[in-house]
């Protein structure tokens, strides 16, 4: 009898920093605005918040959509966030997990650490660097 073969996707990995030119609070509260994910992280294209701790998310890799829940998992003020995806029985092989920390480098200068795994595939680590130059651009510009 033929064995049925399960492909698991592979996680990918990646982190990545970047200086702002803004106070750690103002840096925090930024991060926070979930309508704004769309607007620095590429593969976001629409956020609705479902609760507290958890958002519906529509993601685009690759050209394809999937829809996924996000699920806060911690969030230390101005310190910390951690985040996942929610295995969803409409793609139970896609997962994905982030953490961003936040570290005053003076009163005006923060600095943010990004760190992403993912199975939906594609470069991770070219894509967080291009999140945070993103993030960079939306917090600074006037």
């Amino acid at each position: 009898m033929p064995r049925e073969h399960k492909t698991e996707k592979a996680m990918n990995a990646a982190q990545g920093s970047i200086v702002i030119n803004a106070p750690v609070t103002a840096v925090y509260k930024r991060w926070l605005v979930f309508d704004d994910y769309p607007k620095f992280i590429t593969v976001i294209k629409r956020v609705r918040k479902l609760d507290e701790n958890h958002f519906s998310a529509l993601l685009t890799f690759n050209g394809k959509p999937h829809e996924t829940t996000l699920e806060m998992m911690l969030r230390v003020p101005e310190r910390r966030m951690a985040w996942r995806t929610i295995a969803d029985h409409r793609a139970p092989d896609h997962f994905a997990a982030g953490v961003v920390s936040f570290a005053s480098l003076s009163d005006q200068r923060t600095c943010i650490t990004f760190k992403l795994a993912s199975s939906f595939g594609g470069a991770v680590s070219r894509r967080v660097g291009k999140y945070l130059h993103n993030f960079k651009r939306l917090i600074e510009q006037p």
